[in-house]
């Protein structure tokens, strides 16, 4: 599963770049210099696209929240400059000959920002808190049932938490029993719902915990300071309690929620942000600037349909119709115009190979819901006629920065001119809103998107089985099912037969119209030469700063 061929398919997620960010300064000074009399300190000021929607590692389920919580916290390991696990709370692990028990050995060096040592009881805590169904967490059951033994049987209520196959031997050895061999389960321990929790602190904080800065405790490079649940900036500020603080070179990075393009570009051109991301409009006059650069990218953009508030969406020739409604290549190339390109299915271009042969999964895979209009008319024809009506209305959701509703308005416009009865209207409202209205799946037509979180096409096909934490569209199949988990369980070992399930699942997952890939991302944006070390991870956190550092 690691083999070293994987590399050369993730080398473009080893570009230098980092969300840009601006200070307020209204001096106009370098980013990064100080005026008073004190001592010149490492700064880099950036731009973040929403507001941090969660700080709790058990809650996070969306970019910015991940990573946040990478650069204040530490799991087992972290991914390195090369997308390896390098040390982290861990120093080395063992695995049994069966592959089911994976032994850690911890640092003792460890410490949380109010001087606890870091133990192998606060993974313990960390992990049942995640599965815990109590907790309400998303990502614990997703990235945990069917890994780690007995995580599905105690978030579904039928084993005690104590029961998760997770144990402390002292209190620098953490044992992990799996359910079925895991090859990629030392990148998991890289991820966000795998950091530690210092229990006490967690339950003194009770409801306030992971509510602003004040209710934090940190164990990674960074300490974020002056947040909130609410705020619109927030600064990461060096953490010198870290264990590795020496390799720490920035002494702060600052954010601020930045959503009009024009602003941001204004704050780089003065000077007083490092990076910023260019909208369509703005990439032709800039892409000879020296600071231009595309960074690919493995987010994969799709639209989720409801198919429990709308009898339209209920319908597979209705959501079949709706796939194939929209010319994709004109999306990326004319409204996006940042190097993205159309998705004609769900696994990323340039992610992961095909064992034995190498191939790409996405060349192997091909094309398998591509923009045809005359069959969507003829999807739409039959879906209409089998629903009983001549017209549909449908609310489409999508977040509310501007490049998302230049998208919108093209995908919703297409869809209403192409489909002939159809009326789409637009509800655009805060990143964290959205969420929140997903997993409560108050919504019909919804544009999403998914990053890897591990390096294995899982990460994209669990999402859509029956009981996923992340399934908000009432998607099921029985056979769909089974090809996914089967290669969690009776396929685990076997690599060739694992990726032919996959295939058939893609394959499946279209047929059945359950969601319509639309683009896989890229970002076009200005990058100040200034900026050194700071890595984009092609799955994971999308990117790390504990090596940031500064060219002056």
């Amino acid at each position: 599963m690691k083999a070293k061929k994987w590399l050369l398919f993730l080398a473009f997620g080893l570009v230098l770049s980092l969300l840009a960010a601006c200070s307020g300064d209204k001096t106009k000074e370098p980013a990064g210099t100080k005026t008073d009399d004190t001592a010149e300190e490492k700064v880099l000021k950036f731009l973040n696209p929403e507001a941090i929607p969660s700080m709790d590692p058990s809650l996070a389920t969306d970019e910015s929240s991940f990573i946040y919580l990478a650069a204040t916290m530490e799991g087992l390991y972290r991914l390195d400059e090369k997308t390896q696990p390098s040390p982290g709370i861990a120093t080395s692990h063992k695995v049994s000959t069966d592959g089911l028990t994976w032994t850690f050995t911890l640092r003792e060096d460890a410490k949380w920002t109010n001087g606890d040592p870091v133990t192998a009881h606060d993974f313990v805590f960390a992990w049942q808190r995640a599965v815990d169904p109590a907790t309400k967490s998303e990502y614990g059951p997703y990235m945990m049932s069917g890994v780690i033994k007995n995580a599905e049987a105690v978030n579904k209520g039928e084993a005690a938490a104590d029961q998760l196959g997770v144990k402390a031997e002292g209190d620098f050895t953490l044992v992990v029993e799996l359910e079925n061999p895991t090859p990629y389960f030392e990148t998991l321990t890289t991820f966000g719902t795998f950091f530690p929790l210092n229990k006490k602190f967690v339950e003194e904080k009770g409801n306030s915990f992971a509510t602003s800065s004040e209710n934090l405790l940190a164990n990674g490079p960074y300490v974020i300071s002056n947040w909130s649940s609410t705020s619109d900036s927030w600064e990461l500020v060096k953490n010198k309690d870290y264990w590795d603080a020496k390799t720490v070179k920035m002494d702060k990075l600052t954010f601020k929620v930045v959503k009009d393009p024009q602003t941001a570009l204004n704050l780089y051109e003065e000077g007083t942000v490092d990076r910023m991301d260019l909208t369509s409009d703005l990439v032709d006059q800039y892409s000879t600037n020296d600071d231009y650069t595309i960074s690919a990218d493995t987010f994969v953009y799709f639209l989720k349909f409801n198919q429990t508030k709308s009898e339209a969406l209920a319908n597979k020739n209705i959501r079949a119709a709706l796939s194939r409604a929209f010319d994709k290549d004109a999306l990326v190339g004319e409204i996006l115009n940042n190097g993205s390109i159309a998705a004609n299915g769900l696994i990323p271009k340039d992610f992961t190979p095909i064992p034995g042969s190498g191939e790409d999964f996405r060349k192997v895979s091909g094309d398998l819901v591509k923009y045809d209009l005359k069959a969507a008319k003829e999807f739409w024809a039959k879906g209409l006629a089998e629903i009983g009506t001549d017209s549909v209305e449908l609310e489409f959701l999508a977040d509310d920065d501007q490049t998302t509703k230049n998208l919108v308005q093209y995908v919703a416009n297409q869809l209403s001119t192409n489909l002939e009865g159809l009326k789409v209207t637009i509800k655009q409202v805060p990143k964290k809103q959205r969420l929140a209205l997903d997993s409560a799946m108050d919504y019909q037509l919804q544009l999403s998107r998914w990053g890897p979180d591990f390096l294995d096409p899982f990460t994209f096909m669990n999402l859509w089985t029956t009981d996923s934490g992340n399934n908000w569209t009432g998607y099921s199949s029985a056979a769909y099912d089974k090809l996914v988990r089967d290669t969690a369980s009776t396929l685990a070992t076997d690599a060739k037969a694992r990726y032919n399930n996959f295939l058939e699942a893609e394959k499946l997952l279209f047929e059945d119209a359950a969601i319509a890939p639309v683009y896989q991302a890229s970002r076009a944006q200005l990058v100040s030469p200034r900026i050194q070390g700071v890595f984009v991870n092609p799955f994971g956190a999308t990117y790390e700063y504990k090596w940031a550092d500064v060219n002056e």
